[in-house]
């Protein structure tokens, strides 16, 4: 074990999510200097053909691992999800037309509040009466052929929940992918939009990375402001990108290829999944807190039955080198991220603590 593994402890964090410590042991090596640049990637222009030749890359990367044909547009941005929030529907939601919105917890209750600035946005079903606790089921879902298109959150990092079939509808699909892009393979022919912040799965917070189908990407509005017009970041480099982040980016889709790709990730991230929510159904002791049939891979959310003792839990599970389980404020309890870089291990030493805390506490 090197000096850098002993320090690191396992990290359960919900954004920015863990990173592979083989990239941030490349990105170390080559902060100072990048390549024979003579300067590190930080301090190089962003059209030289170094740092053109990284973003090539990444969105060559990107590509093959989801399979995107050439009629997807790949952007690198900045601003975050929540600039997102308001972008798409400033360029696909017209002032006199409607979008559908399916509301799963609070960032998607954000995206469809920007929505109704621009114009309608459209409640298509809502779990909000059970605290978000669960997907809708899509028969319950009031659809209509007049929206734009129908916007959903894949998986919903504060309450654990997260969508497990394709989405059939009869418009374009726009989808919040931020904290499971890359976990687990998309099923590409109904959606227009992806957008995902890079911070859970991808790479460090500072750039998101927008899939735009070219058909899609057509019927947006006229008139836009230059800077959060889709077009313009399609056609070409306009502005200094988040060079940094994108480089990071780029490095952890080849160590996701080194994984095995997209099912090899999957796979990993589904064992890790089961595992945890075993120790935790399996005891009286702990409780999950979204219903079973919408229990999110990525982000799972857990009570202890005796309330009381949950700052314990989290206090005593710090001391033990396990950072971050402390539940969204809103909501309390405990939650493990256990993104694509989150190793089997730190779950495995997680589930042992929580047995140990149990046979000391129960």
């Amino acid at each position: 074990m090197t000096s850098t593994q002993s320090r690191r402890l396992h990290n359960f964090s919900a954004g920015p999510g863990t990173l592979p410590l083989s990239v941030l042991e490349a990105a170390r090596e080559e902060l100072p200097v990048f390549g024979k640049t003579g300067a590190s990637v930080m301090e190089i222009s962003h059209r030289s053909p170094e740092y053109i030749a990284i973003e090539t890359s990444a969105r060559a990367r990107i590509r093959s691992l989801l399979g995107l044909t050439e009629d997807w547009h790949i952007l690198f941005l900045g601003g975050g999800a929540s600039m997102q929030f308001h972008q798409v529907p400033l360029n696909f939601l017209p002032s006199d037309g409607q979008a559908g919105y399916l509301l799963t917890g609070v960032w998607a209750k954000k995206a469809h509040a920007e929505a109704c600035k621009i114009g309608h946005g459209r409640i298509v079903a809502s779990s909000a009466e059970s605290t978000f606790n669960y997907i809708p089921d899509p028969e319950s879902w009031v659809l209509d052929r007049r929206d734009s298109y129908l916007h959903y959150t894949s998986n919903n990092t504060i309450y654990g929940t997260q969508f497990h079939s394709p989405l059939n509808v009869n418009c374009p699909l726009v989808c919040d992918a931020s904290s499971d892009f890359l976990s687990r393979p998309i099923e590409l022919d109904r959606y227009g939009l992806i957008y995902a912040g890079a911070q859970k799965n991808i790479g460090p917070a500072g750039v998101t990375v927008v899939l735009v189908r070219d058909r899609f990407m057509k019927t947006r509005n006229a008139s836009l402001p230059t800077m959060l017009d889709y077009g313009t970041h399609a056609a070409k480099c306009f502005n200094t990108p988040p060079v940094h982040a994108v480089y990071m980016v780029e490095k952890v889709l080849r160590w996701l290829e080194e994984q095995g790709g997209i099912p090899g990730i999957q796979a990993v991230n589904q064992k890790k999944a089961r595992l945890l929510y075993d120790a935790i159904d399996s005891s009286e002791f702990y409780r999950g807190t979204a219903q079973k049939a919408s229990r999110s891979l990525m982000n799972v959310t857990f009570r202890l039955t005796n309330e009381e003792l949950e700052p314990v839990f989290i206090q005593r599970a710090a001391e033990h080198g396990l950072l971050a389980l402390k539940g969204h404020r809103s909501v309390g309890g405990m939650r493990a991220s256990i993104y694509n870089a989150c190793p089997l291990d730190s779950v495995n030493v997680l589930i042992e603590f929580m047995r140990d805390f149990e046979k000391k506490n129960g």
